[in-house]
């Protein structure tokens, strides 16, 4: 059969055998039926959610005249950004529900919770939130800035000893209102909850306490799942963060779909309303699909997703964007799996957006280094590199500790795969620096796997559309024969 797979700003053609199957998100098989998408349905179930929280009373007692509220609002990697988007309605509704507690809109502020992401533009703010909340509260939207530590509060260890550093607007709040989304995610299996505010704004060093190795190379990580270590550090923190502010969070996540529409939204506690949400949304994200366990896995990569320009191109970037499939999939990748993935692969690093990726993947190259996680013992040299702070801080670029965390998680599909095949690459020397095989095409880059790794009828599975449509975790039809996550690790980085 032929089909299309995603290759820089197009897409690449490939050959495959008739017996491929094929996957597609919201297509193959059926999303949960969403809300109606028109903005007063949205606005009214919004309401309704806001107006019962679960475990936590609603904002017209916790507001009053004088409160200072400060909404904590994902940045443009997550969420949906259309009209009725539920960044825009929840935060609309809320506002109402405040200034009916007496709120003054002088006393609100909007704050983008993109942690160790770029700060959010004014460009993006309007693509977010639109130009009838950007207007209105001009002067009163800015963006989590996790090495200013004047707007820094050093909470202390948790009793795990992850040291907390948050953002002090939201520390000093009387409401702390996080808007989130309950949607598939490899970190933790949602984001949302918990997982906003302990990556969204926090610091380095408290995010350093569950994206390195240590975490992510337990047993637990793979498949995802939110019962893992990293799942549970999240909900740690967030709680603590509550602890030391006195108060608990507001929460307003919505459950999405591949589009990301609103399925359900749940409001209250994060810790209560967490796992409530979490019932639904597994409907739409672990997805029992699959028959027999694949031994080949075949998608292609964009230049432009998820985390910005370059990123289907940046060496470092694309190990990430790997090893999330397998993340996500590992409940049906046969023992001996091998990956092939088009990619233009051609030396656009977007040094812009990635500023200390080039020397990131320069030193890997150099000095013993034989996997990413040897990496690892520079993590606190990059973060504190005062160039690449400033241009984070002001120059719309990634932390550099942000790459400590692709790096962790790009050994992943060194850890689960027999190999990964990049096929098209412009520079295909990139991709053999970072242990991955190169192939012209599709077609050969199937032969030489079948001649190494998997035989002359391997079982192929085909993910077309990966990074176009909001991804989920695929699953075997008879949960029985999933590849389970155990509860511990006995990776080397578990000690």
């Amino acid at each position: 059969m032929k089909l299309e797979f995603e290759y820089g700003p197009g897409m690449m053609s490939a050959n495959l055998p008739d017996t491929t199957d094929v996957f597609i998100p919201g297509t193959t098989v059926p999303d949960p039926p969403c809300l109606p998408q028109d903005w007063d349905s949205l606005y009214n179930e919004t309401l309704a959610s806001i107006r019962h929280p679960i475990g936590m009373p609603p904002l017209l007692e916790l507001a009053r005249k004088g409160s200072r509220v400060v909404f904590i609002i994902p940045d443009i990697v997550k969420g949906g950004n259309q009209p009725t988007s539920h960044r825009r309605v929840a935060i609309r509704a809320c506002l109402n529900e405040l200034y009916g507690a007496g709120v003054e809109k002088k006393d609100i502020l909007l704050l983008f919770s993109n942690g160790l992401h770029p700060r959010t533009s004014a460009g993006e703010q309007r693509i977010i939130l639109g130009d009838e909340l950007c207007d209105e509260f001009a002067g009163q939207i800015t963006s989590h800035d996790s090495e200013d530590e004047g707007y820094l509060v050093d909470l202390g260890h948790t009793d795990h000893g992850d040291h907390v550093l948050m953002n002090r607007l939201v520390y000093e709040a009387d409401v702390a209102i996080l808007i989130g989304h309950t949607q598939g995610n490899p970190y933790g299996g949602y984001s949302g909850g918990y997982k906003h505010c302990a990556t969204g704004i926090s610091h380095w060093r408290s995010i350093s306490a569950h994206h390195v190795p240590v975490v992510m190379h337990r047993r637990d990580f793979v498949p995802v799942s939110t019962h893992s270590e990293m799942r549970s550090k999240f909900d740690q923190q967030g709680m603590f963060m509550e602890e030391k502010m006195g108060k608990k969070f507001f929460c307003c996540d919505a459950v999405l779909d591949t589009y990301s529409r609103q399925i359900a939204v749940y409001s209250g506690w994060a810790r209560d309303m967490q796992p409530v949400s979490w019932e639904l949304a597994d409907r739409r994200t672990y997805v029992h699909w699959a028959e027999k366990k694949y031994d080949v896995v075949v998608f292609g990569m964009p230049t432009n997703f998820h985390y910005g320009d370059g990123m289907g191109t940046n060496p470092i970037q694309m190990m990430q964007a790997l090893s999330a499939q397998v993340i996500r999939h590992k409940r049906i990748m046969s023992d001996h799996c091998v990956y092939i993935v088009s990619s233009v692969c051609d030396g656009y690093f977007h040094d812009e957006r990635w500023p200390y990726a080039r020397e990131l993947y320069e030193m890997f190259q150099h000095d013993y280094m034989q996997t990413l996680p040897d990496m690892n013992r520079y993590g606190e040299y990059f973060a504190t590199n005062a160039d690449y702070i400033r241009k984070y801080r002001f120059a719309n670029a990634f932390h550099p500790f942000h790459g400590f965390s692709m790096m962790s998680c790009g050994h992943i599909a060194e850890m689960n795969t027999s190999a990964i095949y990049i096929v098209g690459a412009r520079e295909p020397g990139i991709a053999r620096g970072m242990g991955l095989k190169t192939r012209a095409t599709f077609e050969e880059a199937l032969a030489d796997a079948q001649k190494k790794f998997v035989g002359d009828r391997p079982n192929i599975l085909a993910l077309p559309l990966t990074f176009k449509t909001a991804a989920v975790h695929l699953c075997m039809k008879n949960p029985a024969e999933d590849t389970a996550p155990a509860e511990t690790g006995n990776h080397p980085c578990c000690g």
